[in-house]
C-alpha cells in the first residue's frame, strides 16, 4: 500500500481544513516545499497536493508551488483543485504533476472528465470520490447527490478510469479513524478499482487496517502534522 502524505495549499501555505470547511483552517507551515522535502528525506515517494485557493477560484492558483516542489524534489505528485478544463490539466502537467485528481467536476461533468481519460490516459487521471453517508458529495461538500459511492466508482470504471481517491467527508481532518467498513465493502464489490483511502487516518493501526483491507494507497494529512502518526512509524511502507 502506498503512503501518500497530503499538502493542502491556501495563500501558498501548508494548511488543513476540517470537513472541507474554510472557516476551520489550521496553518502548519509557511513553506510547502520544506514540508515536501521533509517527506522525501523520510523516504516518501508520493505527494497529494491540493490547491484549495484553486478550488474556490475554479482555476489553478498555486501552480508556482507545484512547480517548485516538482523541481526541487523527485516526489510523484498528484495535483487537484480548480481543474475545470483540459487546458488547466495541461498546465498542471506542465508544472510538474505526474497525475491530477478530478474532484467535483467528475460529478458535475462526467463527459469532460471522460475526455481527459481519453486524452491523457487513465494512469494520469485520478477520480476523486468524495462521499458522506455512502452518497457522493457535491458543491464543496455542502450537498449530497443521489448517486452512491459504488455507482459513481462503477460508472468511471466502465469509462476506463482505474484509480479513485475515496474521501469520507464526515471524517476529513477530524482524526477519528477511516471508514474501514465502507472500504472493505467497496473492495469486495469492485476488485478492479485501485482505491486510495482519504479522511480520518489517525494512527499507525489505521494504516495497518487499511493495508489489510487491500487498499491501493492511504492519504495522510493532519495525522502527520499533529504527530499522531510519525514518519518513522511509516517506514515499513516506505
Amino acid at each position: 500500500m502506498e503512503i501518500i502524505p497530503a499538502i493542502d495549499l491556501i495563500n501558498g501555505q501548508c494548511v488543513r481544513l476540517t470537513e472541507g470547511d474554510f472557516a476551520q483552517q489550521t496553518t502548519y507551515d509557511a513553506d510547502p516545499l520544506a514540508v515536501a522535502q521533509r517527506f522525501e528525506a523520510a523516504g516518501v515517494k508520493r505527494l497529494h497536493l491540493v490547491d484549495l485557493d484553486g478550488a474556490r477560484a475554479k482555476r489553478p492558483v498555486n501552480l508556482p508551488v507545484l512547480e517548485r516542489i516538482a523541481r526541487h524534489t523527485s516526489l510523484h505528485i498528484d495535483f487537484g483543485g480548480g481543474l475545470q478544463s483540459e487546458d488547466a490539466v495541461r498546465q498542471a502537467f506542465d508544472a510538474g504533476a505526474r497525475q491530477i485528481t478530478a474532484g467535483s467536476i467528475a460529478v458535475r461533468e462526467p463527459e469532460t472528465v471522460n475526455g481527459w481519460l481519453r486524452a491523457f490516459g487513465a494512469d494520469r487521471i485520478i477520480i476523486g470520490a468524495d462521499y458522506r453517508d455512502n452518497h457522493i458529495s457535491i458543491n464543496a461538500w455542502a450537498e449530497q447527490s443521489e448517486r452512491t459511492l459504488r455507482e459513481f466508482v462503477e460508472g468511471y470504471l466502465a469509462s476506463g478510469a482505474t484509480t479513485f481517491i475515496c474521501t469520507d467527508v464526515s471524517k476529513d481532518g477530524k482524526l477519528q479513524g477511516p471508514s474501514l467498513a465502507t472500504y472493505t465493502e467497496l473492495r469486495e464489490q469492485l476488485p478492479a478499482a485501485r482505491l486510495i483511502a482519504s479522511g480520518g487516518v489517525t494512527t499507525i493501526a489505521d494504516v495497518e487496517a487499511l493495508a489489510a483491507v487491500g487498499m491501493h494507497g492511504a492519504i495522510i494529512g493532519k495525522a502527520i502534522y499533529e504527530g499522531t502518526i510519525t514518519l518513522e512509524q511509516l517506514q515499513p511502507w516506505l
